[in-house]
């Protein structure tokens, strides 16, 4: 169900993205939880939830390369698609944009090093 021009709402268990497709667009949570998962061994694993506010597919803007996790809709969850041409436009309208999408990226490098690094 479409929210307007705004974003996309979705269902409980809905995929938004689908690791090992391509991607041309990230996504901020709107409202709700998301679910990042990857498959090991056959198995879906959850990762990690993210929450109002947090982003995620950006990866599909800064490489052309598939995307690397599925994310689902944890509960009713409301997204904003974002894609590279609006996102440029709005870092030259907020350059301290371009500076938190860096700090999110540096704090989840740091997070994995931890998990993986034990």
């Amino acid at each position: 169900m479409n929210v307007g021009n705004l974003g996309k709402l979705y269902k409980d268990g809905e995929v938004i993205i689908k690791s090992g497709e391509v991607g041309t667009c990230m996504y901020v949570v709107q409202e709700g939880d998301v679910d990042v998962c990857l498959e090991k061994d056959g198995q879906e694993i959850i990762v990690t939830q993210l929450h109002k506010g947090d982003f995620f597919g950006e990866m599909a803007i800064f490489e052309h390369e598939l995307r690397s996790a599925t994310v689902k809709a944890a509960g009713s969850v409301h997204v904003l698609t974002v894609d590279k041409s609006n996102l440029l436009r709005r870092i030259q309208e907020d350059p301290s944009l371009a500076f938190r999408i860096v700090q999110m990226l540096s704090h989840r490098l740091r997070d994995l090093n931890k998990r993986t690094v034990k």
